[in-house]
């Protein structure tokens, strides 16, 4: 196998393990206010990320990196030609960063509902961009012979990248919904649970819709099958909710977004980012590629670091296994000392 290919494979992996774990972040970060009803029960549903909001985050850095040593026409061409959503996307995520650890530095009820306003708002745009910026890639966008892309921003709110971003907005939210209900205990999981049951039969419309538009686009059977894949695990977790199974139920939510990220890489392949102008114009796994001796350097690094990285989020994940409820949170905004609370006031 050519180390292009390789390295398109091991991104398409950071992106999924990006899409899955923050998929949750984000859902939670939207739902915090909706769920709820008082601020104890919305700390609580915000110390279900607490521990690993931050660490989830790590996956974007490093496929961004990854893009950018492993393919740097891909990288130049996507973030000067998408820059304005990409710097919304980096503006929100820097204000939701920021809330999180600023809410609890105050008592004032207005202060605090500001900035969960925050939390929810980079939350929100995130996914909805997220969603957006990846379905064009599959899509293809205006590329010119020079590799430029000669469009605007409204070129990229297309009939297809706007179902992708309703499919991925509900979908994270359902996810998130069955994570509250997969870390907490009393009314705040029974509630989770009951919205994840009715906004993930919401999106089964949409999600069907989008895989069908996505495979029949791509005209490739192992797209068609792993789209397939992806429908029958949201399914199975929607049925893991009704058995009161929370465990399967996010393991079948993150299959689905980890198999639909999946789904859009083996359709994009052996292109990193189509031409809609031209097919002759397409950016592919070689015309973007760097030398063989830069793709051979950056093997061996990732070969080192990335089972360090797996392990640390591993272990932190074992660490906080727990459920938290409204009795584990102190009446002081200060964080509980317990490993198995929570590290987010």
């Amino acid at each position: 196998m050519e180390l292009t290919t390789v390295w398109f494979i091991l991104i398409a992996a950071m992106w999924t393990a990006y899409l899955v774990l923050e998929g949750f972040d984000f859902g939670v970060g939207m739902l915090m206010t909706i769920l709820g009803r008082n601020d104890v029960e919305r700390r609580v549903i915000l110390n279900t990320i607490g521990p690993f909001w931050d660490g989830n985050e790590v996956w974007l850095v490093v496929a961004g990196a990854g893009t950018f040593a492993a393919f740097p026409e891909w990288y130049a061409t996507l973030f000067s030609g998408f820059y304005f959503p990409l710097f919304l996307i980096l503006v929100a995520l820097i204000i939701r960063a920021v809330a999180i650890d600023y809410r609890g530095k105050r008592d004032g009820m207005r202060w605090r509902r500001g900035w969960d306003i925050s939390i929810f708002v980079g939350s929100f745009l995130p996914t909805v961009l997220w969603a957006v910026a990846l379905a064009n890639i599959v899509h293809g966008v205006p590329i010119d012979a020079n590799k430029e892309y000669v469009g605007g921003f409204f070129n990229l709110l297309n009939p297809y990248a706007l179902l992708a971003a309703v499919t991925v907005l509900a979908l994270f939210l359902v996810h998130g919904a069955v994570f509250i209900g997969l870390k907490t205990t009393g009314d705040v999981r029974e509630r989770a649970n009951r919205f994840a049951l009715r906004m993930g039969l919401a999106a089964i419309l949409p999600a069907v819709a989008f895989v069908a538009w996505t495979t029949i686009d791509a005209g490739k059977i192992a797209a068609t099958i792993i789209g397939g894949a992806a429908l029958l695990a949201f399914v199975g977790g929607l049925l893991a909710i009704v058995k009161d199974r929370d465990g399967w139920a996010f393991l079948g939510t993150a299959f689905a977004i980890g198999l639909s990220v999946v789904m859009l890489f083996v359709s994009l392949f052996p292109n990193v980012m189509p031409s809609s102008l031209n097919p002759a114009w397409n950016l592919t796994t070689t015309n973007a590629a760097a030398t063989d001796y830069t793709l051979t350097i950056m093997t061996w690094v990732a070969l080192l670091f990335t089972p360090l990285v797996v392990l640390y989020q591993s272990w932190s994940y074992w660490v906080f296994r727990k459920r938290i409820g409204v009795e584990h949170i102190p009446t002081s905004p200060a964080p509980s000392n317990s490993t198995q609370s929570n590290s987010t006031p």
